[in-house]
């Protein structure tokens, strides 16, 4: 074995890679769900590096390459240990049509699409009943005006003013016409 394949940290010769302990002794560790996120991307892609290498390993096999073939696999043995670590600190839900695709061999971006397409068909159909509302509300205000002049009037009158008291009212506690809060920048 060559001075190149006994190595103790990083990447060692002959395409080897031996795990490097992390030090987070000086550091504080943060519950930052972005962070945890690219943490656990990181640890993939470390992971399928580690499986290149055991399979470029495995594919050109002798008697001389057994011990890069066991650091190997234990690099890879603890990189997995590492991911499941991390991966707990993460909370993802992945819906299960998605892993259904990816077993069917298709691309997880299909389903992206389809959800986009349905919540866009959904949001017209919301829209066409909303504007459907709309122009019925103003049919029945034109009717019932030519039949209840002084009646209509009056509930326009009360309608104004509860739109100026609501508007009012959301100025006053700084909340958006859509029911949002608005938040103050910090100076």
């Amino acid at each position: 074995m060559d001075a190149s394949q006994n190595a103790t940290g990083g990447s060692g010769g002959n395409g080897v890679l031996v795990p490097q302990a992390n030090d987070t002794t000086g550091a504080t560790m943060v519950d930052d769900p972005k962070q945890n996120l690219n943490e656990v991307i990181n640890s993939i892609q470390k992971t399928l590096g580690l499986i290149h290498q055991l399979y470029l390993t495995v594919s050109s096999f002798n008697d001389a390459s057994q011990l890069p073939l066991l650091q190997r696999l234990n690099a890879l043995v603890i990189e997995l240990d590492n991911m499941a670590k991390l991966s707990e600190k993460c909370n993802i839900q992945v819906p299960m049509e998605v892993f259904n695709l990816i077993d069917d061999g298709k691309n997880p971006d299909e389903f992206t699409r389809d959800v986009i397409n349905s919540c866009i068909a959904k949001n017209q159909i919301t829209k066409g009943k909303t504007d459907t509302f709309k122009s019925l509300r103003k049919h029945l205000l034109e009717e019932l005006e030519q039949t209840f002049p002084d009646e209509v009037e009056s509930y326009r009158e009360i309608r104004s003013a509860s739109a100026a008291e609501t508007k009012r009212l959301a100025q006053a506690q700084s909340i958006l016409q859509n029911g949002d809060v608005k938040v103050k920048p910090e100076p």
